[in-house]
């Protein structure tokens, strides 16, 4: 080793006094210090280029993994046309004695056609088209606008009501977008007039209400439409319900010309929401067993 052949040099030299003496000493304390440093260094790295690599391997060490920091997609987060037919409620699901029906999405009601008396108000055109936007999604069944995927239809009938329920995918911008626009409509819109239409002039009220803590967002509106059909005053009284879990969203629209039934609304939230969060982690919810709604 390079460093033991000059330790050797100093030491056969023939003693030179006091201070000679000492200095190979010192010499070889120092040698000994850099021979050690030397092969702790050859040990652990092995040379230049080993050490560089153990400094570099210590930095990766210290940062995540990129498989750590990037999250694996959970199964059937996807919803397919299979699983938002099993994220549809049933009757057992609600209170009453709410019957199913055949066929839901020909259901339209002739009293939410119209057009919004825009000179009422305040803030002029922009909220009036807000309302407009609500009276015609209500009437064609698209209160978050058309879905981009996976969709499923189900609905119910009590007396003269009728529960309209919705299973469907969507852009998530868009499904984003449409909560934010329901969430302002209690105080765009509060009581404005529809015009036209079959039936005259009417007063619309539009009033938010609680939901059940489901989902990642959720928005409930009340609209309470009242006119006359066939000359008679009549009131539609229809409760109104969006979740979002994630993509993906439900709508209940529930009511009728004898009110609207809080009650069930809430059900089909608290009912159908796990039913999508399951169907959308993989799973295939079961039924729900008659009377436990």
């Amino acid at each position: 080793m390079a460093a033991g052949a000059s330790v050797s040099r100093p030491v056969a030299r023939p003693p030179a006094g006091p201070r000679a003496a000492a200095r190979p000493v010192r010499v070889l304390a120092t040698v000994l210090a850099a021979g050690t440093l030397l092969a702790t260094a050859a040990c652990s790295g092995g040379g230049g280029e080993a050490g560089a690599a153990s400094g570099t391997a210590s930095t990766v060490a210290e940062r995540p993994p990129a498989a750590q920091t990037t999250a694996s997609p959970s199964p059937g987060q996807e919803l397919t046309e299979t699983g938002a037919r099993n994220a549809l409620i049933t009757e057992s699901d609600l209170e009453d004695d709410w019957n199913l029906v055949k066929d839901p999405a020909t259901w339209r009601d002739s009293l939410l056609l119209g057009d919004v008396d825009a000179a009422k108000f305040l803030t002029g055109k922009s909220d009036a088209q807000d309302c407009k936007r609500l009276m015609d999604s209500l009437y064609d069944e698209t209160l978050l606008g058309s879905p981009s995927g996976a969709s499923a239809v189900t609905g119910f009938e009590q007396g003269d009501s009728r529960l309209y329920y919705q299973v469907a995918a969507y852009e998530k911008a868009d499904l984003d977008q449409s909560m934010e626009w329901l969430k302002s409509l209690p105080s765009a819109c509060d009581e404005f007039t529809l015009t036209g239409g079959d039936h005259g002039d009417r007063t619309v009220q539009v009033v938010e209400r609680t939901l059940p803590e489901e989902g990642e967002a959720r928005q409930g509106l009340t609209v309470t439409v009242k006119g006359t059909s066939d000359g008679d005053p009549v009131t539609l009284t229809l409760d109104v319900a969006a979740v979002q879990v994630g993509a993906n969203a439900i709508t209940v629209t529930n009511g009728g010309l004898d009110g609207a039934d809080h009650d069930s609304t809430d059900a089909a939230v608290a009912q159908g929401t796990p039913r999508l969060t399951e169907v959308l982690a993989g799973g295939t919810p079961q039924p729900t067993p008659s009377g436990a709604g």
